[in-house]
């Protein structure tokens, strides 16, 4: 049964200010709809192309800046078309019933519309570059289009696609900025964001059993927790490999095997704790940002990075 909904009465002043007061409401749907909460991942990974100083340039950081945009309206595009499809789902989800959509703040028309915009908007954007460097949206959308219309209830297939669609916004980032695409990074990010995405999946479990997304029930608690370390296991490896064999670190990448290695381990190991032990993870870019161990570990090891990097480029 859909939970009862109960709106703040409208004061009764004239048809201006009900017409006014809907207009508001509907805006500030449409903001939500938008999930801006959830824009700050898209400027992270596509900024990772700024760990090599050759992206330490004016063209560059333009082309990040053009790539954030293009990926986040790109993005915009995705969170419509899934609350547009599920919002009978979403309607029956007591965790998601309150969604713009699924709770008629936002008409399906309105919130057609204004996808509309938002793609006229990012084919706008695209026009301006080549497509060997636009290629990763076209990619994110038609994959989120298939994840979507059915592919998100396929267990396993469903978080590997979301993984996917971060190693597009990385890839992009490199491309914008022009500079090589490093694959042992790539493969971090990759195993990084399935670590994020099973816990998430493991907390839903936790919190429905299942019920509200079908592909929950190709998981169990159990699974998702061994699935998490194998992928935190990978991703400590990759990093690794990362530091050794392909960051711009020259005569200091012995030195930041040494020293960003642990940080990296213990960021992971902190996760896992605030998931397994304290049952976070439901929203993962929550979790990273709130919690004081994660946020100061991070913050050590971008100072850390950021020192050894501009150390090697002093070389040159």
């Amino acid at each position: 049964m859909n939970p009862v909904v109960h709106t703040p009465a409208v004061p009764a002043t004239g048809p201006q200010t009900t017409a006014g007061t809907r207009t508001a409401t509907l805006a500030g749907g449409l903001g939500r709809l938008a999930r801006p909460d959830q824009w700050p991942k898209n400027v992270i990974v596509i900024c990772v192309p700024l760990l090599d100083p050759l992206a330490w340039n004016r063209a560059a950081l333009a082309g990040l800046g053009r790539a954030i945009v293009a990926f986040t309206l790109a993005s915009v595009l995705v969170y419509v078309l899934n609350d547009l499809v599920d919002r009978r789902r979403d309607a029956d989800n007591p965790a998601r019933w309150h969604r713009p959509i699924a709770s008629g703040q936002v008409s399906p028309r309105a919130a057609t519309l204004f996808a509309g915009a938002v793609a006229a908007l990012l084919v706008t954007l695209l026009t301006l570059q080549t497509a060997a460097t636009g290629w990763p949206v076209a990619a994110y959308l038609l994959l989120n289009l298939a994840y979507s219309l059915g592919l998100k209830h396929v267990p396993l297939l469903d978080v590997f696609l979301v993984a996917a669609g971060f190693v597009l916004r990385l890839t992009y980032g490199y491309l914008a900025t022009g500079t090589t695409i490093p694959g042992w990074l790539l493969t971090a990010v990759f195993t990084l964001c399935l670590l994020l995405i099973l816990g998430k999946r493991r907390q839903e479990l936790n919190a429905t059993g299942g019920v509200h997304r079908p592909a929950l029930r190709g998981y169990t608690v159990a699974l998702t927790e061994q699935l998490m370390q194998l992928s935190a296991t990978l991703t400590a490896g990759s990093y690794l490999l990362y530091l050794r064999d392909e960051a711009p670190l020259g005569e200091y990448a012995s030195t930041a095997v040494v020293v960003l290695t642990p940080m990296a381990v213990f960021g992971l190991f902190r996760y896992l704790q605030l998931v397994l032990v304290h049952d976070a993870g439901g929203n993962p870019v929550r979790t990273l940002v709130r919690d004081p161990a994660l946020v100061t570990n991070t913050a050590l090891w971008a100072a850390l990075s950021g020192g050894l990097l501009i150390a090697a480029r002093s070389q040159w």
